[in-house]
């Protein structure tokens, strides 16, 4: 999967990912003006593997589709894939005409979306694909470039010296980590100095598991480690844990994603590298504007396709922008309002914040 993954059709400005894009009637909200009848119902994954499901997806996609004027039933599947198939059966038994799913595994996903379908209900991929699957569409960030993102980010902090470098990636399960992989590879594998010395799927993006395999790596390669590519703050915080316990953190850069309080707070400690944020309500407002369109029988507006290899498929696709964080622009992610000054910047972070130019 390491090429050709993306197929972009028609890549936009960034201006143009937003809600109001696409040759809409430039009004604010996610359906334009009058009743739209039908119901989404929308399945959200777990709330360990990161922050952002409850904290961020649920309220923005609240927001919108009641802005729209459309019924919405958030769940979450709380890392259960029974749980998933069963919210999904509620759904679509309650009338749902409109599925949004962020799948656990593509197996179980794909069980609901071949359902579905039997039953005229259309499907959309909420971030991650569903690989052999039949969604209508994905949303998503361009994953490749969210790897990318942070093998630039890995690399500015590591300089061209030689460098031993390990990789803790995403869920085997996990199509998105996949694609992380790929993009952060595109960019270290090209520096000769670079050399690979371990790289291990983490199951379930368990931080705990992620520790204990970087402590693994550390014993195998007896601190001989000069970076660490983790595909998540969770993870680049788990690394951090051991760095410490050999007193080794912020001498070894540690890499991240999606711009936990968390990931930020390492970063102005020096302990972390960078991390990469992923605007989501951008992601929630696009995927809701998709679903409106879809219960209104219209056709959705795309800006490429995503490759399914197992469905030998191309997926119609709103494929949005990552942006790579470190301490220079960490800003960004406060003025977006993210993250909250009052959380990132409390207690000892303070100073830290005011040198950084958050206040």
């Amino acid at each position: 999967m390491r090429k050709g993954i993306l197929s972009l059709m028609a890549v936009m400005t960034a201006g143009a990912l937003t809600l109001t894009a696409c040759g809409d009637d430039g009004s604010d909200d996610a359906g334009g003006s009058g009743e739209v009848k039908g119901k989404v119902g929308v399945i959200l994954p777990d709330t360990a593997s990161s922050d952002r499901w409850e904290s961020f997806d649920r309220p923005y996609l609240e927001q919108a589709f009641k802005a729209a004027g459309v019924e919405s039933d958030i769940q979450n599947a709380e890392g259960s894939a029974q749980r998933f198939q069963t919210i999904a059966d509620q759904m679509l038994t309650s009338g749902a005409t409109v599925l949004l799913l962020t799948g656990l595994d593509s197996n179980s996903a794909a069980a609901v979306q071949r359902k579905a379908q039997a039953q005229g209900v259309k499907t959309i991929d909420y971030d991650r694909l569903t690989l052999g699957g039949v969604a209508d569409y994905y949303v998503s960030f361009d994953n490749v470039k969210v790897g990318e993102e942070m093998g630039k980010g890995l690399q500015k902090c590591l300089g061209d010296e030689k460098a031993n470098i390990v990789y803790l990636n995403g869920a085997p399960t996990d199509n998105n980590a996949t694609l992380f992989a790929q993009g952060s590879h595109n960019i270290l594998d090209k520096n000769p100095n670079y050399t690979k010395v371990a790289e291990q799927p983490v199951p379930d993006w368990s931080a705990e598991k992620g520790a204990t395999l970087f402590e693994q790596m550390w014993t195998a390669q007896k601190g001989e480690i000069d970076g660490v590519l983790a595909a998540n703050d969770n993870l680049g915080n788990a690394a951090i844990s051991i760095l410490k316990k050999n007193k080794q953190a912020g001498e070894v850069p540690v890499t991240g994603q999606d711009a936990t309080v968390q990931g930020l707070q390492n970063i102005l400690d020096g302990t972390q590298c960078m991390t990469v944020y992923k605007p989501v309500k951008q992601e929630a407002d696009a995927a809701a504007k998709l679903a409106v369109s879809l219960i209104k029988g219209e056709k959705g507006e795309t800006n490429g396709t995503t490759n399914d290899p197992e469905g030998k498929r191309d997926v119609p696709s709103v494929l949005l922008t990552p942006i790579g964080v470190d301490k220079e622009n960490m800003k960004t992610v406060v003025d977006d309002g993210f993250v909250k000054v009052e959380d990132l910047c409390k207690g000892d972070y303070a100073a830290k914040c005011k040198d950084a130019g958050i206040q």
